[in-house]
Formats: structure tokens, C-alpha cells, sequence
């Protein structure tokens, strides 16, 4: 594998680029995923406007509101890293309302906000219709492996060094869940796009040789 240094403007456009060329009468599931440290939601952000300069309307999607009721997701403490890891997101939920109705032959109506965590109370977002060229994008962290139905997977990947690093104080304790990410999952191994953000000013994409 090579890594090619590139800047977050040329990531983007590089991005946008490999989305709207795909089917362009279709939708498009793509999933950003990264640790909070690895800023995963600002490519996704970054991708929206480019995206629609390239006639794709784009919707943004935030897994911290698919999160679980607290009385599930904190059954075993506010700092478990195993919960973390495989209780934390409301996955059925984020496939019921955002995925399948995203599919090229789902129904295209989706619901971009399921829970409130705030009120720990259901957010009760309105349907909203996609256009039928939509790409919606999923950002949050361990958002491969487990069968979501991504058409297009996107992985920010960073060292161990670099993630405690980067990782808040007070979110330390999902460090061990992120190690048993990158050593049961090994997303890096399968993304559709891998990219290094070890220093997030200077991204680089690991690219195949040849």
C-alpha cells in the first residue's frame, strides 16, 4: 500500500469526486467512520456542498442520534467500554429508518434524527423524502463490520498513539473499545477508502499500488 499525503481540500474534492461519479440516478449510502478524535462528522460536512456543485444532493447523518435509551445503553456504567463497543448505537434503528429506506429500491423516506440523548427521549424528526440521486452520509465511530449496508465505506484511520492522544480526558475510557475495533474488525483492511489522520492537518490516502 502507498500513502499519499494530501491536504483536507483535496480530500474533499478527491471524495466528491469518487461519490458523484457513481450511479447518478441512484442513492448512495456512504458511511464516514472514525473515533471522535479522527473528526469524522467535519468530512461530512465538508462533503455536502462539493457533492451538490456535482448535482448530488447530500443529507447528513450522525450516529450520537441513533444512540440507544441510557437505561440500555449505561446498564453497565457511564464508562464501559465493552458498551461502548456493542450497545452504544441504535444500529436496528439506524437501519430501519436511514438505510433500507435509503437502499436504490427502498422508499426514500428517511427520519435523520431518532433520538434525543440530551432528553434521553425519542426525537420525533418529521420523514423527510430523498431525491432519488441522494447521498446520504453516516458519520460516527465502529460504523463497519457490522453489516450495516453501506454502499460506499470510508475509514479515518489513527494510530493507537495518536487516538489517546487526540481523545478528550473525560472520553478515555472508549480507548479499549477502539483497540478491539481495529483487532476484531481491522476496518483499515476493507474500507472503500482508507485515510490517515494521525495529524489532522495533513491527511494522506492509502491508496493500492499500481
Amino acid at each position: 500500500m502507498r500513502v499519499v499525503p494530501v491536504s483536507f481540500a483535496v480530500l474533499v474534492e478527491d471524495l466528491a469526486d469518487r461519490l458523484a461519479s457513481r450511479e447518478s440516478d441512484t442513492r448512495v449510502r456512504v458511511a464516514v467512520d472514525g473515533a471522535d478524535a479522527a473528526a469524522p462528522d467535519r468530512l461530512a460536512d465538508a462533503l455536502i456542498d462539493p457533492l451538490r456543485v456535482r448535482g448530488r444532493p447530500a443529507v447528513r447523518i450522525d450516529t450520537r442520534d441513533f444512540l440507544r435509551p441510557a437505561s440500555v445503553r449505561l446498564e453497565f456504567g457511564r464508562t464501559n467500554p465493552d458498551s461502548f463497543y456493542a450497545g452504544w448505537f441504535d444500529e436496528a434503528g439506524l437501519i430501519r429508518e436511514v438505510l433500507d429506506p435509503a437502499a436504490p429500491d427502498g422508499s426514500g423516506r428517511i427520519v435523520t434524527r431518532l433520538w434525543n440523548p440530551v432528553t434521553d427521549r425519542a426525537a420525533r424528526e418529521p420523514y423527510r423524502s430523498l431525491p432519488a440521486n441522494a447521498i446520504v452520509l453516516v458519520s460516527g465511530p465502529l460504523l463497519l463490520g457490522a453489516g450495516l449496508p453501506f454502499d460506499v465505506t470510508v475509514h479515518l484511520e489513527l494510530s493507537a498513539a495518536a487516538l489517546a492522544r487526540r481523545t478528550a480526558p473525560e472520553d478515555r475510557w472508549t480507548l479499549p473499545a477502539f483497540a478491539r475495533y481495529v483487532g476484531e474488525v481491522a476496518p483499515q483492511t476493507f474500507a472503500d477508502v482508507v485515510v490517515r489522520v494521525d495529524d489532522p492537518r495533513h491527511p494522506a490516502l492509502v491508496v493500492a499500488p499500481g
